[in-house]
């Protein structure tokens, strides 16, 4: 077992997986899912933040079978297989909205009334707290753990066009260029997963889930695995509440990631927002032979009160961390198109070195580290022999880079291998147009004001600064 994973402190679980890969981007995400749902034999279990069954699973390079609408293709699978039960479980807060849509409420309602289709909304959470992790388990032989939800704003192609009419919303908008992230299990790490889902399905107060007693395979037809044999750890934030123990595994698993970087610390994040991070992130820095740390943020937060909160800590976390700097290791990017609008990041991965994977619902923010419900994923490269594992998330990082830069992967593992610096590599292969732009501090005299005044690193006060509302 890997040294770093340690059951109950940092993960969950354990356990194996027979075949994994990451899959980047709504399209891909989409059409694995769709693959993967097509063979299941006797139940379906979704958990997310949102779920909207208008949105079509688009795919611009193969011709989907069956309905683009989740809803209907939901419908088309009960009609198929007469063995099938689906559960859905959203969190209830961010359900309201449907109630608003009409065809979403005839949905639920014929739904409400099928033998088949169990729809669960979750309040099983402290107020203000969200049901925030995205897992899908098709059977128990393969599972999808994400930060992509089943709603819209979500799909988009690697090439993150301005325009792309199959990015089109169900309400005719267009969310505009968006980039996120999925790891997609088989084995007994997808088992594992099928249990952590029917245990958030029983605490909302959900029915027995029926058993699964058949053999399947569910891996998505035509998708070929980056990871094989390898162990995968399970890693949760719960809250804590007066029937459940807090879970704080993803906080200490991204620390002891942090720890464990030799070379590059390289994380894609919606928020830059969790104090204790940073601590650990400019402990790292201060060190004379420590890591590189490349972490791409969007450009602002969404929505009014998120980019009030979640960008001026960002640019309060930025500047205490450069102060500790002072190798210039450092960096935030944005990624642009070629048009050069900014491509929203809800991408969730962590990598380190050529060792370290993390992909999950989970944010670099307190909400994500210990109040909301998360679940991710991790891979240790130590835990195989032969150095195909080191090499394939050495891979997923170079691709992810190549993809913002607008190269292909081997550009970047050639330059990388040259230069031995992933900021080297960054600012030599960057072009006007498709190209990450560097974070610049806004009001930066009022940051350092109010840096000058507060400890926002302390390790003894991290949480206490931004606690409950980032």
């Amino acid at each position: 077992m890997s040294n770093l994973f340690k059951p109950g402190e940092n993960c969950w679980r354990v356990e194996h997986a027979d075949r994994a890969a990451v899959l980047i981007d709504g399209e891909n995400y989409f059409r694995a899912v769709r693959k993967s749902l097509a063979q299941a034999r006797q139940r379906i279990m979704l958990l997310g933040w949102d779920f909207d069954e208008r949105v079509e699973m688009r795919d611009t390079a193969e011709e989907p079978e069956g309905p683009l609408k989740i809803g209907a293709y939901f419908d088309w699978l009960l009609k198929k297989n007469r063995d099938l039960d689906i559960y859905v479980l959203r969190w209830d807060t961010g359900a309201l909205k449907s109630f608003l849509r009409v065809n979403g409420l005839l949905t639920l309602i014929r739904w409400y009334f099928h033998p088949r289709v169990h729809f669960k909304l979750d309040s099983h959470h402290p107020v203000g707290a969200a049901h925030h992790q995205k897992v899908i388990v098709i059977d128990e032989d393969t599972a999808f753990c994400s930060g992509i939800d089943v709603t819209n704003n979500r799909w988009d192609t690697r090439a993150h066009e301005d325009s792309q009419e199959h990015r089109l919303q169900p309400d005719g908008n267009d969310a505009g260029p968006w980039h996120d992230a999925a790891m997609v299990v088989q084995g007994a790490v997808a088992g594992a997963l099928a249990q952590y889902a029917v245990q958030h399905w029983r605490s909302a107060g959900g029915k027995k889930n029926k058993m699964v007693t058949a053999k399947s395979d569910c891996w998505p037809e035509g998708l070929q695995s980056d990871f094989t044999n390898c162990p995968v750890a399970i890693a949760r934030t719960l809250p804590e509440m007066d029937d459940q123990r807090d879970a704080r595994e993803i906080e200490s698993l991204c620390l002891g990631l942090i720890a464990a970087a030799r070379r590059f610390i390289y994380a894609e994040s919606q928020y830059f927002a969790s104090a204790r991070i940073a601590s650990a992130i400019a402990a790292r820095l201060s060190e004379p032979d420590g890591p590189e740390v490349i972490i791409v943020n969007p450009q602002s937060a969404e929505g009014w009160l998120e980019s009030e909160i979640m960008d001026s800590t960002r640019a309060r976390l930025h500047e205490a961390i450069k102060v500790q700097d002072q190798y210039d290791r450092f960096r935030i990017f944005h990624p642009f198109n070629a048009a050069g609008t900014p491509i929203y990041v809800h991408a969730k991965i962590m990598i380190i070195d050529d060792r370290y994977i993390r992909v999950g619902s989970s944010n670099f923010n307190n909400r994500s580290l210990g109040f909301d419900s998360e679940c991710d994923v991790a891979i240790d490269a130590s835990d195989v022999e032969g150095g195909q594992v080191s090499s394939q998330i050495a891979r997923v990082r170079n691709d992810l880079l190549a993809e913002h830069l607008g190269v292909g992967e081997q550009d970047v593992a050639r330059l990388l291998k040259e230069t031995g610096s992933l900021i080297a590599t960054i600012d030599a292969l960057q072009t006007p147009g498709r190209e990450l732009r560097v974070y610049e501090t806004p009001d930066i005299d009022a940051v350092e004001s109010w840096l000058a005044e507060n400890d926002i690193l302390d390790p003894q006060r991290a949480d206490d600064t931004f606690a409950g509302i980032v």
